[in-house]
Formats: structure tokens, C-alpha cells, sequence
């Protein structure tokens, strides 16, 4: 996953398969010809897949990604521009959770992301309480059809609320879903 710095240079979070770490590049120029040496940033396990970036309103970049070895949605908030360490902070350990996992920054500038619950085959998001995410709402389910709510992708729409996609596994289907002002008592926009 790629996103773009408050320095203007792309930041790429990947899964080392080899290894079974999160890391992370920070590119030296625009078209990222040059880049720092990659940063681990969680190697306890196997860390790192289905990993989605963004930038925090702290300007800092944060990362959310999928724990196999424990299965559980992960973030890890970068401590500087190019993330040469971070906080990690585990965001749902309900069961087998958070696969497919998509970040962006809400109006509020929060963190949102959604992802995939494995368990029950639904699709959740988790909404930060903070820039890196150290305080969270526990895990809200917005589809639970238990379609195999899978490879979602979450935006802020014109309106200011998310707008997620993703895969309905049961149907192959593609579904969209338009969070209102309210979802569970966790208020939007």
C-alpha cells in the first residue's frame, strides 16, 4: 500500500512473506528511484498482510494490517515522516479478525478502517479515538449477512461519511456500503 508524505514523497508499507514482518520503505524522491532501507516494524509472528497506509492528521503515517499468527486487526502509528519505528496497538482480537483491511482519515481527522471478520464472516470497521490510534471503539459490524464480506476499501465521501466496498463472497457480488451520520451509537461527519 502507498501513500504520499507531508514531506511529498510516497511511503510504501508491504509484507515480507519471506520473513513474515510488517515493513515499511520511505522513497528519497518522487518517482521513489531512491529510498531508505526498509524498516521492520512488527516481526512478532506473522505479521504484516493485507497492509493498508494512509497519512494521520498528526502527519505522520499510520498502517493497518493482519496478525495471522494471533489473528487479530493490527495499526502501527509511525513515530517520525519516514517510520523508522512505531507504536503498535492491537485494534480487534474478537475471534479470527481483520483481513482485507483498508485505512482513511474521516473528517473528524481520525483514523477509520474497515476489515474482514473471519469468525463470522462479516464485514467491521474500527474508528480511532486518537491520530495514532492508541484509543479505539471496539469492533462495529456494518454487514452481517455473513457473505464473506471480503477485499474491502474504505473512502470519506462529498458528504464527509464513508463509503466502503468490498466482495460478498456468497453471492459474488460487489456491495457498496454508505455509513449514515450514526452507526452504533459512533457518530460521522
Amino acid at each position: 500500500s502507498i501513500a504520499i508524505g507531508t514531506d511529498n514523497l510516497p511511503i510504501i508499507s508491504y509484507y515480507d512473506s519471506t520473513n513474515g514482518d510488517l515493513k515499511i520503505v520511505h522513497c528519497t524522491n518522487a518517482a521513489c528511484t531512491t529510498h531508505d532501507i526498509a524498516t521492520t516494524l512488527d516481526s512478532a509472528g506473522l505479521v504484516g498482510s493485507y497492509t493498508s497506509i494512509t497519512v494521520s492528521a498528526d502527519n505522520l503515517p499510520i498502517i493497518s494490517y493482519y496478525d495471522s499468527t494471533n489473528g487479530d486487526l493490527k495499526a502501527a502509528h509511525c513515530t517520525d515522516s519516514a517510520c523508522s519505528s512505531s507504536t503498535i496497538t492491537t485494534l480487534d482480537s474478537t475471534g479470527i479478525v481483520g483481513q482485507f483491511t483498508s485505512i482513511a482519515i474521516g473528517t473528524d481527522n481520525l483514523p477509520i478502517i474497515s476489515y474482514y471478520d473471519g469468525t463470522n464472516s462479516n464485514l467491521k470497521i474500527v474508528r480511532c479515538d486518537n491520530a495514532a490510534c492508541t484509543t479505539h471503539d471496539n469492533g462495529l459490524t456494518v454487514d452481517a449477512t455473513g457473505g464473506g464480506s471480503q477485499y474491502s476499501s474504505i473512502a470519506i465521501g462529498a458528504d464527509d461519511l464513508p463509503i466502503i466496498s468490498y466482495y460478498d463472497g456468497a453471492n459474488s457480488n460487489l456491495n457498496v456500503v454508505h455509513l449514515n451520520q450514526t452507526v452504533t451509537g459512533i457518530a460521522f461527519g
